[in-house]
Order: C-alpha cells, then structure tokens, then sequence
C-alpha cells in the first residue's frame, strides 16, 4: 500500500506485470526462435525415452559453448516449452505436438514467418505515420507466402477436416469447390479426401500455388484439381458453376474494398444453395475477448499494404451485402473460426436438392 495525496489515502498501485509482459515479448520470441534455428528441440528428440539431456551434453552434440547453451535452455524452460529435472532437459508435450518438425501440429514452419519482415515492427510507429509498411510482402508476395502457408498447413487441413462436423460437406454427392488464394490447400484437400466424387479449382498467385500442388500431390487428390494461377481479384471465375466456395485467411490482407470485392466473386461464382466459407481470425465486438485476432489484425497492419483485423461485424455485413443468407460462425478447433454462409435458393427450382446423397 502507499499513502498519496493530501490528506493521505491508501491505495493500491497497479501492478507492473502486463507492461514487464510486453517489454519481455521480444526476448521470448528470439528465445524460441533462436532454439528452432540452433536444433535444439530436435537434439533433444534424439534422446532415449524417458531421458533427459544435460546442457554439457547437448553443446557438445550441437558444438555449442557449454554456458550460452544452458541459459538458453532454462530461457525455454522458463516460456513452459521444455522441462528440467535437475540437470536434464527434456522435451515436454507441447514441445513434441508443436515444435518439432515432425510434430503432429508443427508450428516450426510458422514460427519464423508469422510475425512477417522482422524489420517492419522495428517502424511500426513510422508505419502508423505514412500508413504504409517500410517493406510490405505485397512487394514480393511468394517470397513471404510460400513458407508461410507452408508453416500453416497442419493446422489449416485439421481446421479444415473438423468443420465437416458443423457443416457436412462429406454429405455433398461430387461438389465443385473453388478455393481462392488457397496456399497449400487444405481445405480443397480435406473436402476432397472425404468426397471421392469432388473436384476442386485451385487459385493462388505464381509460385505460392507451386506449394497447392505439391501438397494434393502428397495427399492423393491432385488428379481431381484444376489449378488456376493469378491474381484472385481477377482470375477469370465461371458464374453459377460451383458448391462450395473458400476464402481461407486472405480477407485480412486485403482491406475493406478487396475483402467485399472477394465475397462478391464467391456469391457470382456459387450455384443456388451453395455454400461460402470465410476463414479467420475475427475480432469480436469486444476486443478483449480474442486478443490473438486483434494482434493478427496488427500483424496484417504492420506486414501489408492494405490489410487489417477483421471484426465479426465487417464479416457479417459483407457477407449479407452480397446477398448470403443463412451466416455461420463455427470454431472447428480452437482458435480457428470460419463463417458459413449459403446463396439463397433458386426460386425458380422445384426445391429439390440435386447435389445432397
């Protein structure tokens, strides 16, 4: 307690804690990504189960100084991604699910690109000035994209995979499905995996779909892909020919006029009855509540030239300006979000179904 102000009144100050949060920040992530860089999360893989490695024995496997090593280790110890015993390291669970390269939800791909051009956060505040990034990857687009849909792709297809719960795609008898900026297409992957009829038109720019088609190729349904290279503002789309239509995570780079241009092109591009999904991460209507969507939305500020959050409310209005119907918002698994949305039945048609087993 401390006594302020005249007369003296006892008051509480708050604590430091989240302000010591943020300056410890840029430090975590180094720390993190410095252990991703040096094997570390690997070296200790290697270890007999249920063994643990000391610093001494891991610098020499690595060819490490013994001292830099060890405060490197209790650094990630002390972020709750490794365990000490004494003096053995060894790798905890989150550790092996997310940061080793073969995890099963790798993030070790990510890490390093998430944040986009380290340099740009360095300007953050000449960037908020000029309202434009020093070095936006629109400038060189597959340089940044292509090892980050990469880094995203686990996660992405069992997002994908999981939101054949809420919204029954699997259901569907040979859908076509259009996926603009699809990356490494993960959802044309888990919606083709589980319609053996489907087939999906994939879009992305030149050299980003490069990684779409090594990835169907991996996964056994490249031969029921078409892939359509080029800008998906204006890829030439056929009106009325598809089921489903996805647009995953490429709202937020492209501002409030690109973002409603996409959603305009997916209703065209839908047949009656058909479904749009919008994945990303949302801003709900209070910020607090998923404060990773609003630092994603930063991360767009800072890496974009257009690029913002996207709140639900923008989505929401996007999607019934273009005329949708029938707005959906799932979490297939946690943290990932993905608005579902239907194009409004043909009057004309008998109300039959043609596309449901």
């Amino acid at each position: 307690m401390a006594h302020v102000g005249r007369p003296f009144t006892d008051y509480k100050p708050p604590a430091a804690a989240p302000v010591w949060a943020v300056i410890e920040g840029l430090g975590r992530y180094h720390v993190l990504l410095a252990a991703l860089e040096l094997g570390v999360f690997e070296a200790l893989d290697e270890a007999p189960d249920g063994t643990g490695v000391t610093a001494v024995e891991l610098a020499g496997r690595l060819e490490l100084p013994e001292l830099h090593l060890e405060s490197l280790l209790d650094s990630v110890v002390a972020l709750g991604l490794l365990d000490r015993v004494v003096d053995d390291f060894k790798l905890n669970d989150a550790a092996r699910r997310y940061l080793l390269v073969d995890g099963a939800a790798s993030m070790a791909g990510l890490i390093p690109v998430a944040p986009g051009p380290h340099e740009n956060w360095t300007r953050l505040a000449d960037t908020v000035r000029s309202g434009r990034p020093a070095t936006p990857i629109d400038d060189d687009p597959a340089a940044f994209y292509v090892p980050l849909v990469e880094g995203t792709f686990t996660t992405m297809w069992r997002c994908a995979g999981r939101a054949d719960l809420k919204m029954r795609y699997s259901a569907m008898a040979a859908p076509r499905i259009l996926d603009l900026g699809a990356g490494g297409a993960p959802w044309s992957i888990a919606m083709l995996q589980s319609c053996a009829d489907g087939r999906a038109t994939v879009n992305d720019l030149d050299g980003v779909i490069d990684v779409a088609r090594r990835q169907t190729a991996e996964h056994g349904v490249a031969d029921r892909c078409e892939f359509r290279p080029g800008d998906f503002h204006t890829v030439p789309l056929e009106d009325g020919a598809y089921d489903i239509v996805v647009l995953g995570h490429v709202c937020r780079t492209e501002g409030l006029d690109g973002a409603r241009h996409l959603v305009e092109r997916a209703y065209s591009a839908l047949r009656p009855e058909g479904r749009l999904v919008v994945a990303d991460y949302f801003i709900g209507p209070n910020h607090k509540t998923n404060p990773h969507a609003v630092l994603m939305g930063m991360t767009m500020m800072a890496s974009t030239a257009c690029g913002f959050g996207v709140t639900t409310t923008e989505a929401a209005g996007w999607l019934g300006d273009a005329g949708f119907e029938a707005l959906r918002l799932i979490e297939p698994i946690g943290f990932q979000f993905a608005y579902v949305a239907s194009k409004p039945r043909d009057p004309r048609s008998d109300g039959s179904s043609k596309r449901a087993k």
